[in-house]
């Protein structure tokens, strides 16, 4: 089922979401919705919360050579821990929780996460690519933080102004 995004400035968005309990059905139909919501709004990462869903969930699907989505390589992880952080890059991202907005954001190059799959079965993933900005954009929502609060204060200021005026115009 698709769900409805919660957008930029929503409250909800700067809620910590709550670790996962129960690994039962009630999970997996919640990341089947997760993953259809995403791909039906084009995104390729998707949190729970950006769905007003408080749990420490998220998404990452990239799509394959030809453009396409596939639902087995999906990336679900839950609970996930930061353990290792390095390097620094730039890299232009956008939201689904902040339609049409791109900006360049700083992030580590590299990262090691822990995380549990929808079975509960724990797994460790290390990127130094797209992956890994993906996984730290991500893992923001599960702490209450959207990307542009990760923009210098005159970036930020101009983006409200402008983000302001386009939710009134709406």
């Amino acid at each position: 089922m698709i769900r409805e995004i919660v957008v930029y400035p929503d409250k909800r968005l700067k809620q910590v979401s709550k670790p996962v309990e129960t690994f039962d059905a009630t999970l997996h139909t919640l990341l089947d919705d997760m993953f259809e919501t995403m791909r039906a709004k084009n995104g390729v990462g998707l949190a729970a919360i950006q769905i007003g869903v408080p749990l420490r969930i998220l998404i990452i699907n990239e799509p394959d050579n030809e453009d396409r989505q596939l639902k087995e390589k999906t990336l679900e992880m839950i609970n996930p821990l930061l353990q290792e952080q390095s390097g620094s890059t730039k890299f232009q991202e956008g939201c689904l929780s902040v339609p049409g907005f791109y900006e360049e954001v700083d992030r580590f190059a590299s990262v090691k996460v822990t995380y549990r799959d929808r079975y509960g079965t724990p797994h460790t993933i290390e990127d130094n690519g797209f992956l890994a900005i993906a996984i730290q954009h991500e893992m923001d929502h599960l702490d209450g933080k959207v990307f542009v609060e990760k923009l210098s204060i005159i970036k930020r200021k101009k983006f409200e102004k402008e983000w302001k005026k386009r939710l009134k115009s709406s």
